[in-house]
């Protein structure tokens, strides 16, 4: 109500009216002498009412004409502007790319004379794809070239009046060839640093005199200044094993392309006792300054060492590459370094208010067998451990139950939801079996706990725990129970091992080993024999090992749909989903088939494809599975690959077969 008041009182010309004829009927009633005035006042006020009526008629009629001028102006200025557009211009249907004008700059881009009209914008800019108009962006995200120059292209588009359903595209071409070759100039001369380590020099120049020793070293001198001197770069040599190269970006592809040829070249010198030389390459890109560049290509040659050394592993600001990686791992460690390790492993653990040890996810017998282990140094140490294990989805349930019934194990094994409950500030976490984040049995459990151990001897991917308070990882172990095993011998005494944990570590060193057929070594069966000392049956570690004859079916069942591929690889594909279980031992029974180098068992989980590799020969199969998001090590590997059918998967597995093999020509000719 108070709004139509003031609405009716806000000054307009209707209100002057009103008020004129208000005062006029005033004067006439009120006032019978002065009625003449009041019909004076009347006549005015309706002279007023015309003038203002046929003013306001003027104004609009004025108001309409300077709106057509205006339309008419804008209407002229659009079309010069499309006749006169300063950039080459072209307009086409959408529903089959037909231009129906183009400009003179567009001609003159194109290189044609006459004006094109109902020709198919294809024909004149071959592979021109539209597509991205229609998918709503207004640039195309690549450049476009023709004839040697590079364009931007930029584009509209608009309903055609003739046609509800037909759309017109407007794209507008700007040259940026020049602004390109800056950019990939700028790209191309950034630096990139090189770190390039002789990493078995100890091993290789065991033994030899002074000059020979000077000779060979001299020759690998030799070999990377060559390899070195293409790209123009700096090479200086700061340690007797330790050279910094610093080059420009433009020459990586080359050495990629070559597959780090200076890996091959090197390995090439072998020494009188038969050790080939190999090294390592780190390289670090994409950092900020040259200071980031360095860490990168020190944290590159870490992960090439870790991973067994003669390879290339390229860091750049988000993740690793790997390439090489060819020769087999020699045995580094040393009974030194097993005594410092276990001497700070102690150290953690007196200090730790509460310990829990936590393998991968499907925990298998080396993983819990090496938790068992360290569960006998925390009693040794007086601290209670926990084993974090999912019940019901492990490859040990068989261990489990047997280690259960022990007064020592009583309530040892809990669930990851019960550790995170019981996790604080003090806690200390030892991770076994795995430096992976993303593999281990609760990952929330591992990032609530600010002080990790981590010991392991899968090589390291290119995701793994960092800032780890204590890392035992050896690459060229057997197992970790065989690593385990090692810090037992300077941790506890023999008698303190029960015949059961004694049993569970010999059952992982026997699962990862193959019963003592791959990847073993002197330290092997030195660990092997500790613990046939401190009580373990082999008979019983056997029994560890059985499978009923449900999954002895379920194995060969697989192993008949085997199928050899490229020099003597194995591939089975089951459609069936199958335990981890199931599908290990397939793998591993298909390298009992004569002429078999390697295996790969593809076996559907869940919303999961999981590929299982072993190898008995030259063939790397961390290094295939690598490509397909897995790891491993050079005899067993697997990879887990999320919303993929086992036919997707298998026919990327053959992929990275081939592009392995094309990476490892040797390897091709092995049958």
């Amino acid at each position: 109500m108070n709004k139509k008041i003031k609405k009716i009182f806000e000054p307009n010309l209707r209100f002057y009216f009103v008020m004129l004829v208000a005062f006029c009927v005033v004067t006439f009633f009120v006032s019978q002498h002065n009625r003449e005035i009041a019909i004076a006042e009347a006549a005015v006020i309706v002279l007023l009412f015309i003038y203002s009526r046929f003013s306001a008629g003027r104004r609009s009629r004025e108001i309409v004409k300077y709106i057509e001028s205006v339309t008419y102006n804008v209407d002229t200025a659009t079309k010069d502007t499309l006749l006169n557009f300063p950039l080459p211009m072209a307009i086409f249907t959408l529903d089959g790319d037909k231009i129906i004008y183009s400009n003179d700059n567009f001609l003159k881009m194109t290189g044609d004379r006459e004006h094109l009209f109902e020709v198919s914008m294809a024909d004149v800019i071959p592979g021109f794809d539209s597509r991205w108009l229609i998918e709503g962006k207004g640039e195309c995200p690549s450049l476009i070239e023709v004839d040697g120059r590079k364009y931007r292209v930029y584009g509209t588009i608009v309903h055609a009046e003739q046609s509800a359903t037909s759309y017109l595209a407007t794209t507008y071409w700007v040259d940026v060839t020049e602004y390109d070759r800056i950019s990939s100039e700028f790209s191309q001369s950034k630096p990139v640093f090189a770190i390039i380590l002789l990493d078995n020099y100890d091993e290789f120049l065991k033994g030899l005199s002074e000059k020979d020793k000077s000779s060979f070293v001299a020759t690998i001198d030799d070999k990377i200044s060559d390899w070195t001197a293409r790209s123009g770069g700096y090479l200086s040599k700061f340690d007797r094993d330790r050279y910094v190269f610093l080059f420009e970006e433009r020459y990586l592809q080359h050495f990629i392309d070559a597959h780090f040829s200076l890996l091959d070249t090197v390995r090439s010198i072998t020494s009188p006792s038969g050790i080939p030389a190999t090294v390592s390459i780190g390289i670090g890109k994409d950092g900020k300054n040259f200071a980031e560049n360095y860490q990168f290509a020190s944290l590159s040659i870490e992960m090439a060492l870790s991973r067994g050394g003669d390879q290339a592993v390229i860091k750049n600001r988000f993740n690793f590459e790997f390439y090489g990686g060819r020769t087999s791992q020699l045995e580094k460690r040393t009974k030194v370094k097993s005594r410092v390790m276990a001497s700070s492993l102690v150290e953690l653990m007196r200090d730790a208010s509460g310990i829990f040890i936590m393998g991968h996810k499907f925990a298998d017998l080396d993983s819990v067998g090496s938790a068992i282990g360290l569960c006998c140094a925390a009693r040794k140490v007086g601290r209670e451990a926990h084993i974090v294990l999912d019940p019901a989805r492990n490859a040990a349930q068989g261990l489990v139950r047997r280690m259960s019934v022990l007064p020592e194990y009583a309530g040892v094994f809990i669930t990851p939801q019960d550790a995170i409950l019981n996790a604080n500030s003090g806690t200390l976490l030892i991770v076994v079996d795995t430096n992976r984040p993303e593999q281990v049995e609760s990952e929330n459990l591992l990032m609530s706990c600010t002080r990790v151990a981590v010991i392991d001897h899968h090589r390291r991917a290119a995701t793994y725990i960092q800032n780890a308070a204590f890392s035992f990882h050896e690459p060229y172990a057997s197992s970790t129970c065989e690593l385990v095993t090692e810090l037992l011998q300077y941790m506890v005494e023999q008698t303190d091992i029960l015949r059961a944990e004694a049993e569970a570590l010999l059952s992982g060193i026997v699962l990862d080993t193959k019963s003592f057929t791959l990847r073993t070594g002197g330290r092997t069966f030195d660990a092997a024999a500790f613990l046939r000392r401190a009580g373990a049956d082999t008979t019983d570690v056997k029994r560890l090992l059985q499978t009923d004859m449900a999954t002895a079916q379920a194995r060969y069942a697989i192993v008949q749909k085997a199928k050899v591929y490229k020099a003597g690889i194995a591939i089975a594909a089951s459609e069936t989903e199958q335990s981890r279980i199931i599908a290990a031992q397939a793998a591993d029974e298909l390298l009992n088939i004569s002429g078999i180098q390697a295996s790969f068992v593809v076996f559907p989980e869940g919303e999961y494809a999981n590929i299982s590799a072993r190898s008995i020969g030259d063939i790397n199969v961390q290094v295939v599975v690598e490509k397909l998001g897995g790891g491993g090590n050079r005899s067993t590997a697997g990879a887990q690959i999320k919303n993929k059918s086992v036919r997707d998967v298998t026919k990327a597995l053959l992929a990275a077969i081939d592009a392995y093999l094309a990476e490892n020509p040797e390897h091709q000719a092995k049958k």
